[in-house]
């Protein structure tokens, strides 16, 4: 307990307090001594070695990212700018099927295996020595890191387009296994994408029995999110019921015209859903998505922009129907010109956009593709964009809601200790910033536009960010599932201990 003439390292002082409960925001100061928060609240009695008066700016718990495709961003780019700029301070890896590990290939990794690392000497074959080079090369953010499905399957099979042998699940069983002994988080799948559509339920059900023992989750890109949504929302029900494990949707949307408005009818069926079961689910606050341009045909989309081409890097930015029509193509032959490519995809309402984003279990995460060439703005912009426009602008909920989104409710959900809120003993993971002019800069024509408002960002009690400027520091963890107090599944609804 800190006392009067404590002196700590940091003292931020007459700060707008959002400690991450959602709860009201109070006037104080905040004090912080190696990598912990050592107090908060009124502290004219307390000294530190470095005192900055913040004038009301806000201070929250660092915001976290609970869906990323960081995996290879992390060591590629460690001082990940395009996070660290909007305040985030932990990223989830591993997410839709896709892992660096553990995966050993000798060619280039089918797609969407390729949205993280095209080169087959970037995977490992240990996810130990995955979170070993974290350790040896560390990120300016933390990070947890899940096992995907297609990398399982990759690794295992001789052919996709089949259900995995029971030997087949036996050798993927045994990986995942490793993996989470070696601090893995859980298990992702991307049942929509081809490495892993042909999987029936049951090979899924399978592998995620393991990770009861071990207190992991299961997050899912799920096989359809346009028409066929309420199917993969119970077959995502089922897999977590007969797994006995947590389940994370992943960038929960009603995707294509003919499915606008029926985020009402699947709100309803997740929170039904979590009377009976351990269910979260996260979504970015955009009517985009993004993804490979070959699943074009799945979006329903209103409008494509392409974000890379591997033959065509010149498309780049580009919509998709003025390179189709300078080609003299039909759109489907186009995307096969382009191929291997990534687009953007306008697939969504924004009415369901905001009634996701508002529904009190929905946490924050960006989905963003760090190594696009024309990445969606979601990777720079998502948590300013639900501070600036939706909470302050459009009032879609509170500024201490918002942030509860993007903090203790990722925290409890993944068991982040000591993190996700502002109190003494915890991590000083904190993003500062001011309240009336926080807002993403970032667009669908300049996507890699750091954000407005976002005064400083500490993690682990280290200055990241500062006055729009990187400090080069690089004090990020990789937190194993060792390191978490996750929830399990109790056999009657929502998660216990």
């Amino acid at each position: 307990m800190a006392r009067a003439g404590d002196t700590a390292d940091l003292v931020l002082r007459d700060a707008r307090l959002i400690d991450g409960t959602g709860g009201p925001s109070r006037r104080g100061d905040l004090a912080l001594k190696d990598d912990r928060i050592l107090a908060l609240g009124d502290l004219s009695g307390m000294r530190g070695a470095r005192e900055i008066d913040l004038a009301g700016k806000a201070i929250a718990p660092g915001f976290i990212d609970v869906h990323t495709h960081d995996d290879r961003a992390l060591l590629a780019d460690p001082l990940m700018t395009c996070k660290v700029s909007q305040g985030v301070t932990t990223v989830v890896t591993g997410n839709c099927g896709v892992s660096l590990a553990p995966l050993q290939i000798s060619t280039r990794p089918p797609a969407p295996m390729d949205l993280i690392c095209e080169d087959p000497d970037g995977f490992f074959a240990d996810f130990g020595n995955y979170l070993g080079a974290l350790d040896r090369d560390p990120p300016a953010t933390n990070a947890l890191a899940q096992v995907g499905h297609a990398s399982l399957r990759v690794g295992a099979m001789d052919r996709l387009d089949r259900a995995a042998s029971g030997t087949e699940i036996k050798t993927m069983r045994g990986r995942l296994e490793a993996a989470l002994e070696a601090g893995a988080i859980g298990l992702s799948t991307g049942l929509f994408y081809p490495p892993a559509s042909a999987a029936p339920t049951e090979e899924v059900i399978e592998l995620a029995k393991a990770l009861d023992a071990y207190h992991g989750l299961h997050s899912t890109h799920m096989r359809d999110e346009s028409d066929h949504i309420a199917d993969s929302l119970e077959e995502t029900f089922r897999i977590g019921r007969e797994a006995r494990v947590p389940v994370v949707i992943s960038h929960h949307k009603c995707a294509g015209v003919s499915n606008y408005g029926r985020s009402e009818e699947t709100l309803g069926m997740i929170e039904a859903a979590r009377g009976r079961q351990p269910v979260g689910l996260d979504v970015y606050p955009y009517v985009a998505s993004s993804t490979t341009l070959d699943s074009v045909r799945g979006m329903q989309a209103a409008r494509v922009l392409v974000a890379w081409s591997k033959p065509h890097p010149e498309a780049a930015g580009r919509d998709l129907k003025d390179i189709a029509a300078e080609m003299g193509l039909s759109i489907e032959a186009a995307v096969a010109a382009l191929l291997p490519a990534g687009g953007i995809f306008f697939s969504m309402d924004e009415a369901d956009v905001r009634r996701i984003l508002s529904y009190r279990h929905s946490m924050i995460g960006s989905d963003g593709l760090p190594h696009d060439v024309h990445p969606h703005p979601r990777l720079w912009g998502t948590f300013p964009r639900v501070l600036g426009h939706y909470a302050r602008e459009a009032g879609l909920f509170s500024l201490e809601e918002a942030v509860r989104k993007m903090t203790s409710l990722s925290a409890q959900r993944f068991g982040l200790k000591d993190r996700g809120t502002l109190r003494a003993g915890a991590y000083a993971d904190l993003a500062v910033f001011d309240p009336d002019t926080v807002l993403d800069a970032a667009t669908f024509d300049n996507p890699k536009q750091p954000a407005t408002g976002i005064e400083m960002v500490l993690v682990n009690g280290r200055v990241v960010w500062q006055d729009g400027q990187h400090s080069g520091a690089r004090p990020g963890r990789a937190l194993r599932r060792q390191d978490l107090d996750a929830p399990r599944f109790n056999g009657a609804g929502g998660c216990g201990p």
